[in-house]
């Protein structure tokens, strides 16, 4: 581990302790609303005016499961499918209704809503995740209601909702196996006016890993508000996140996971990440039916991904050249059925890289919000304008000597830019008391460029997006509402396969598709639901085709994703509750060869995928038992059925998890809590890419208390 981070930690610590001495810690005489673009609201009727399928995760659910990590906790909602790596979620993977889960690049994830990803037309990966630990709920949007935000949004948008500062201190502590331990430290304060509100979170962590990859991140967040007139209030949030995991893209191959699933196959590799981040959010209420909201944002992000390089077969006239491939590629020879093979760090060939790359990106995104009588009934109208920039500067160093290096020989060094605007008008027309129709219209238009900056040569290109829908409500009975929608939606096609490394447009267009969705929820004496049918058809979708994820992605394929959505929860007698949900996708393949051998089915989309808890409270403690089940799966576009030599292909197996959590609240300070993962102790795959096998975490457990001065 890098001393930066330990270094960090305890400076962090003492500021948090002088911040809790010098804040003014007064009750409040009214909540403080710290404002903020949500995706579904917190009003009461928030939910029954989204013309799509929704799912809000409460502070109460995430306080009973304890999740490990935010993708952990999207288990609970319908039409999601994760794909773990590492564990812990620091690299989530997260997929929505047969879409690819990889690095989550197929939905749009906010954060208060901000975009969490690095670049939005440069790099939609996502290389950090929030910790669940600060985070109040967690909103899933999906269906033609996504259309206000934008890109990526054809799966969906997920929006984490950060804490609000609290008065007082509260200081949280976890400890597990795996050497897992988890400090957390909350301080918040208001003015002596009750007019402005600001407070410190920091979380820090470390742990020995599921499979002997250690860990140490560092998570923290300053953030405060306050009403400036009558009207106006004001919000500011800095972010810090510093993170150093020991793992790697090569999994298991076949005799590892047999012989020793738990093992590191590269405990050289380290992906080391350093985010920082501010956002300045501002409300202006300018009378009883204009609402203005404005977010301005910037966020900074290092990635380093020092990794071994793969054993490559030599010239046998010269061991320090390469044998190359027909199509001028390296030819590897590191992949056996009994384990990776790296290059000896021997000074011949290059044995060690980093993959590193920094990102920039700030816009401000303004929403003018009215309410109106136009055509004589009630209207909604959200006008909407984004402007928004990305920066990459993308690097390769690379070792020749160093098993262990962070410096070496520049050998690739890029930029790329792009800048985009967007456009955005709906208007809700509430018919009459039952039934509203909304119609949308968004409109991206971007330019991106790619420069190398060792030869100078460089490339752009742009494109611009026009993106219609149009949703609709009907409260058929007080039990139950139906909704529908129908949208155009897309994915930018990223810098790097838009624009060749020659410079070169490759003429690639956005990835499209038409989405449809209809569905019915509500709530009849103990009973909630949501049931949705969905259709996604796509004319152009991007499909990974790279081991390493990421380089190699082809373009111009049709596919379609088809399937149903339910969600329940059922009240029972003497305190026993049961949820859950379900996702059955008989549809999710291709539709032409140009990607895929026609009607194959598409890579890490289960037909089947479920989550069901029981649940039980008497006073002030709450248990649950939840069990998560996700059929077998395919891993390539030729579906291939076999494990190959190397593990990267194969079919999953399906596998069910039993969990078991428990929270206690001990009186209005003390809490604790505890959770056990993996109850049963299931041996499973999860996944095959990037580079291997990917075994699901062993069973694990945690327990923790919290106390509020």
């Amino acid at each position: 581990m890098a001393n930066n981070s330990n270094v960090f930690k305890p400076r962090m610590i003492a500021l948090a302790v002088s911040v809790a001495v010098l804040l003014p810690i007064q009750s409040l005489a009214a909540e403080i609303q710290l404002p903020r673009i949500d995706v579904i609201g917190e009003q009461e009727d928030a939910v029954a005016k989204q013309p799509g399928s929704v799912a809000i995760i409460t502070e109460e659910e995430l306080e009973l499961q304890q999740p490990l990590s935010v993708q952990d906790a999207l288990k609970s909602v319908p039409g999601v499918v994760i794909r773990e790596e590492e564990g812990y979620g620091f690299i989530p993977n997260i997929g929505i209704r047969g879409l690819n889960p990889n690095r989550s690049q197929k939905l749009l994830v906010l954060e208060d809503g901000v975009p969490v990803a690095p670049g939005l037309f440069l790099a939609n990966e996502s290389y950090y995740s929030p910790r669940i630990e600060r985070m109040q709920s967690i909103e899933v949007l999906k269906g033609a209601a996504s259309l206000r935000y934008g890109p990526t949004t054809i799966g969906g948008v997920i929006n984490y909702k950060t804490k609000d500062p609290e008065d007082g201190v509260r200081v949280t502590a976890k400890a597990g196996t795996h050497g897992y331990q988890l400090f957390g430290f909350d301080a918040g304060g208001t003015s002596p006016s009750n007019e402005a509100v600001a407070g410190i979170s920091i979380v820090t962590a470390k742990g020995d890993g599921f499979r002997d990859n250690e860990f140490d991140m560092t998570d923290v967040v300053l953030k405060g508000g306050m009403q400036l007139t009558d009207n106006q209030w004001i919000s500011a949030k800095f972010t810090y996140y510093d993170n150093e995991v020991n793992t790697s893209y090569v999994g298991l191959r076949p005799n590892e996971y047999r012989r020793n699933p738990d093992k590191n196959p590269a405990p050289n590799d380290y992906f080391i990440t350093d985010r920082k981040s501010f956002d300045v959010n501002h409300e202006w209420e300018i009378n009883d039916s204009v609402r203005l909201n404005t977010l301005l944002y910037w966020a900074e992000l290092q990635r380093d991904y020092w990794r071994r390089d793969l054993l490559t077969e030599k010239d046998p006239n010269d061991p320090t050249k390469i044998k190359k491939d027909a199509k001028g590629n390296n030819i590897v020879i590191g992949r056996t059925i009994n384990g990776t093979l790296f290059e000896p760090c021997n000074n011949t060939v290059y044995c060690m890289s980093g993959r590193n790359r920094n990102f920039e990106m700030m816009g401000i995104d303004s929403r003018l919000f009215i309410t109106h009588n136009t055509f004589g009934i009630k209207n909604e109208t959200e006008i909407g304008i984004r402007l928004h920039s990305d920066e990459l500067r993308n690097q390769t160093v690379r070792s020749k000597t160093n098993p262990n290096a962070r410096s070496g020989d520049l050998t690739s060094d890029e930029t790329q830019k792009a800048d985009g605007v967007a456009l955005f008008v709906q208007n809700r027309f509430e018919l009459n008391d039952k039934i509203a129709v909304t119609p949308g219209l968004r409109v991206e238009s971007y330019d991106q460029k790619r420069t190398n900056e060792k030869t100078g040569v460089s490339g752009k290109t742009n494109n611009t997006e026009v993106m219609p829908g149009v949703g609709m409500t009907w409260q058929v009975a007080p039990e139950a509402q139906l909704f529908a929608g129908v949208f155009r939606g897309f994915s930018p096609a990223m810098v790097a396969t838009a624009i060749s490394g020659d410079g070169t447009d490759q003429q690639l267009d956005a990835e499209r598709s038409t989405n449809y969705e209809i569905g019915v929820r509500g709530s009849l004496q103990r009973l909630s639901y949501e049931a949705t049918y969905f259709r996604m058809d796509f004319d152009n979708q991007i499909v990974n085709q790279s081991l390493s994820g990421g380089i190699d992605k082809a373009n111009g394929g049709k596919t379609l994703n088809e399937g149903l959505e339910l969600g329940l929860a059922y009240d029972l007698t003497g305190g026993w509750s049961v949820d859950g949900n379900a996702t059955w996708l008989p549809t999710a393949e291709f539709r032409n060869d140009s990607l895929g051998p026609d009607g194959n089915r598409l890579p890490y989309a289960p037909k089947f995928t479920s989550n069901l808890n029981l649940n039980y409270k008497i006073g002030d403690f709450r248990t649950t038992l939840g069990a998560y089940y996700v059929s077998e799966q395919y891993v390539d576009a030729a579906n291939t059925k076999a494990e190959s030599t190397d593990g990267t292909k194969g079919e999953i197996d399906a596998y069910t998890v039993f969990n078991l959590s428990a929270f206690y609240d001990i009186n209005k300070l003390w809490s604790v809590f505890g959770t056990v993962r993996n109850l049963a102790d299931r041996k499973y795959i999860t996944s095959r890419n990037p580079d291997g096998i990917f075994p699901g975490a062993e069973r694990n457990a945690e327990i923790g208390a919290s106390y509020k001065f």
